[in-house]
């Protein structure tokens, strides 16, 4: 009976994303995404978006998990024309001036809900696009001529919720989904030494043992140490004091199949208590 059941569920979920144009296995993306600027400036973070932008396939879509957009419960941007949010404050007005007009899939938002049975998901109108998404996203898809989307954080949830929530967007990646979470695994705003912004490479001897770690159990498939991120000891607790940055990461590394690598790139901190480091799965 529970591989009869297994049977129908996966027919349903391809009937739901059947519509969609199938396509080779999308990869996954978790970047780092740092400090807003990062739209703007030209530095070795935002060469490393565009060298990964460059080795992605033709897309439908993008789906994006961004530390940046917290509900109580779960939702999906699901509007045709989502705005640009510009979610934070004290930087020029050039970045302000920032617009990207990509246009968004309410079709593909659509699905995207009715394939997650661990949560009901809720359509959303009103949001957006939040930096942690149009600052990456612009420098992959500079023309801003791929609908994007994107899926909130429910913070009443725990991280093993998440992961588990994660599983379920599987389906996408055969139909042309490029996911990409975006946040930062290392990220404790409260400790950054903000003389040391631009000092690349910079971070606190329990930045860099934690990112160190956390890399270690991503490269071993060690997931479960990185869900119980608590109990990884007192440079991991200051690397994650809470969890927004950290959980897209958790959502890339649930997608990962056996067969497929993990790829690191712009592995570096920043400003002492922050790291760029990214990776992407494919």
């Amino acid at each position: 009976m529970p591989f009869t059941g297994t049977i129908m569920k996966l027919n349903e979920l391809n009937a739901i994303s059947g519509s969609l144009k199938s396509t080779t296995k999308m990869p996954v993306l978790f970047v780092g995404h740092g400090s807003p600027m990062n739209a703007i400036q030209e530095n070795e973070f935002v060469t490393g978006w565009r060298n990964i932008g460059k080795t992605l396939p033709e897309v439908n879509a993008v789906l994006c998990i961004s530390a940046h957009w917290e509900t109580k419960g779960t939702f999906v941007t699901a509007m045709e024309k989502p705005k640009t949010i510009h979610d934070f404050g004290g930087f020029p007005q050039e970045l302000f001036d920032v617009q990207y007009p990509a246009p968004g899939s309410p079709e593909i938002a659509g699905k995207t809900k009715e394939i997650i049975r661990k949560a009901e998901v809720e359509l959303d109108y009103k949001w957006g696009l939040d930096h942690g998404c149009w600052s990456v996203v612009k420098h992959l898809y500079p023309r801003a001529d791929v609908p994007v989307f994107q899926m909130s954080l429910d913070y009443y949830q725990s991280a093993q919720y998440h992961f588990d929530l994660a599983k379920e967007l599987a389906s996408l990646r055969k139909r042309g989904v490029l996911i990409i979470g975006s946040g930062n695994m290392v990220h404790n705003l409260g400790l950054v030494a903000w003389d040391k912004l631009d000092s690349t490479g910079y971070g606190y001897d329990w930045a860099i043992e934690a990112n160190e770690l956390m890399k270690e159990y991503i490269l071993l498939g060690d997931y479960q140490k990185l869900i119980n991120y608590k109990l990884q000891g007192k440079a991991y607790n200051l690397a994650v004091p809470t969890p927004e940055h950290y959980l897209p990461m958790l959502y890339a590394l649930a997608l990962k199949e056996e067969n497929e690598n993990v790829n690191l790139f712009n592995d570096k901190a920043v400003g002492g208590s922050l790291s760029m480091t990214s990776f992407k799965i494919s």
